[in-house]
């Protein structure tokens, strides 16, 4: 099937405007994919607030850029050192990680304190996807264009995952922050039940790249399930918490065409002059889908032909509590992030009967009437690289991260760490093929990176994101029908719209 582009348009200086409200401030934004670390604060030294002159300052002696990350960078510091300097950087220059919350709206947090009190200290700060442009707007992380070559800026647009860059922009198109890693959902299922049911490796080469249909879909989990006497056909997140707003329930509304505010040019704002499209169809139409995953049949409010596969237990877990059924053994398919693919895909565990698609859709993007929507879409997470504009290290922190650019480094943070490329051609090449596990499925990331949705990130997306996953597990636990809950979001979405 036809993919559609990841790429979200840059918008209006209003738009942006808006975007944080009148106020500047922001919320806690909880990211849709785990960004690891301990939950030490991470203070630096040096944290005052000089600013950085424009002298080199990497002239003389061992020159010490911080970096604040993640647990998972600050373990492998030694490794994306030696990456760093492989990739060309000064040998003269070393990355000293300092090791952040596990939990994204924490460090967020913790990034506003430092920003705002004109810290110079850390120089370079890992960002998540979801909550980088607020810091643009209110001008707390450094232009890039005024700082890096422009070859190096245009080989970023033009050839990193479009719906990445888009979330390190600003109301110009000028890019804030440079793409890291994303990271991108996928259905994981057992191949070896699916032969039980009569399914094939010439159905698994063809699942890879080719969506299936959300209908289709259910019934082969459905087939494997009963010809296997499995415990359970599919699980994935529908708690009441940001992963559903963000993330699956956005998958779903996606994948059938619909969308939160129309067209994906509003993603991002602005607050109070975008249309509110969660009341209709497609959208109800995705949780009548979802309803008869969990309730069957016997549901009024589902749709006919879609079968029973998911338990009611969905409507309270979240990642790890919907992965360790499928890790132990009882589940045929299910939905969550790379990380999982490498737990799944080991040899302990399924092996290469581990089969990674990507998300099933409802409608294809040629029906939807909005931009952006429709096909085999995926949540976008992942992490970017952004500079403090006041770094005491300046010069020796964009030579960092222009080594974070080069494809060596990003090819071996990939062995390494995990870190998707950012690059989609890099999901082709041999050295990403052969990285254990995950890189039996570097088509399936690849697809799912091209057809990557943000969730829409505003100043009021904390409040909006509440309200949703609020109504979606409403509709879903059938406390409401999908209509009367989407009616009642609508409401809610407008009211926190309007207040702004």
């Amino acid at each position: 099937m036809a993919q559609k582009s990841g790429a979200t348009d840059s918008v209006s200086r209003r738009r942006f405007v808006k975007t944080v409200g009148a106020t500047g401030t922001v919320a806690g934004i909880a990211g849709c994919s785990s960004g690891g670390g301990n939950d030490g604060g991470g203070n630096g030294e040096d944290g005052g607030t000089t600013t950085t002159s424009s002298s080199d300052d990497t002239a003389s002696g061992k020159t010490q850029v911080q970096f604040a990350a993640d647990s998972r960078a600050a373990d492998n510091q030694d490794a994306i050192n030696a990456a760093l300097h492989e990739a060309g950087l000064d040998e003269n220059i070393e990355v000293d990680i300092l090791a952040g919350s596990q939990v994204t709206d924490n460090r967020q947090q913790q990034y506003t304190q430092w920003l705002s009190a004109n810290r110079n200290q850390p120089s370079l700060l890992m960002m998540d996807s979801g909550w980088t442009i607020p810091f643009i707007v209110r001008d707390q992380v450094a232009n890039l264009e005024e700082e890096l070559p422009s070859s190096l800026i245009s080989e970023v647009k033009d050839n990193y995952f479009g719906a990445s860059v888009a979330t390190a922009q600003d109301q110009s198109g000028a890019l804030h922050g440079i793409p890291l890693f994303p990271d991108f959902p996928t259905i994981q299922y057992r191949k070896d039940l699916m032969r039980e049911a009569g399914y094939t490796d010439s159905d698994f080469e063809k699942w890879a790249t080719e969506s299936m249909h959300w209908k289709d879909f259910s019934n082969a989990v459905a087939e494997a399930r009963d010809a296997t006497s499995t415990k359970h056909g599919f699980t994935f997140q529908a708690d009441v918490y940001e992963g559903l707003s963000c993330c699956d329930f956005n998958e779903w509304l996606t994948s059938w065409g619909g969308a939160y505010f129309g067209d994906h040019e509003n993603l991002f704002g602005p607050i109070g002059d975008r249309p509110i499209t969660v009341d209709e169809q497609p959208v109800v139409d995705s949780l009548r889908m979802v309803r008869s995953f969990i309730h069957g049949s016997d549901d009024p409010e589902g749709l006919d032909g879609y079968a029973q596969i998911a338990p009611e237990s969905v409507l309270q877990w979240t990642e790890e509590t919907s992965r360790k059924p499928f890790t132990n053994g009882d589940v045929v398919a299910h939905r969550n992030w790379p990380y999982s693919i490498n737990i799944n895909g080991a040899e302990d565990a399924f092996g290469e009967d581990l089969g990674v698609m990507p998300i099933p859709y409802g409608v294809q993007a040629s029906e939807s009437k909005y931009e952006g929507a429709g096909g085999p879409v995926a949540a976008l997470g992942g992490w970017h690289v952004t500079l403090n504009p006041n770094a005491a290290k300046k010069s020796a922190a964009l030579k960092v991260i222009e080594a974070m650019t080069k494809e060596s480094f990003q090819l071996t943070m990939f062995g390494t760490i995990g870190w998707i490329p950012p690059r989609p051609t890099l999901l082709d090449s041999e050295e990403a093929a052969n990285v254990d596990v995950i890189g039996r499925y570097v088509k399936q990331l690849k697809v799912a990176g091209e057809n990557a949705v943000p969730r829409p990130v505003t100043a009021v997306w904390p409040q909006e994101s509440t309200k949703i996953s609020q109504e979606a597990n409403a509709a879903l636990s059938q406390d409401k029908a999908p209509a009367d809950a989407m009616s009642s979001l609508k409401e809610a979405l407008a009211s926190i719209e309007s207040s702004v």
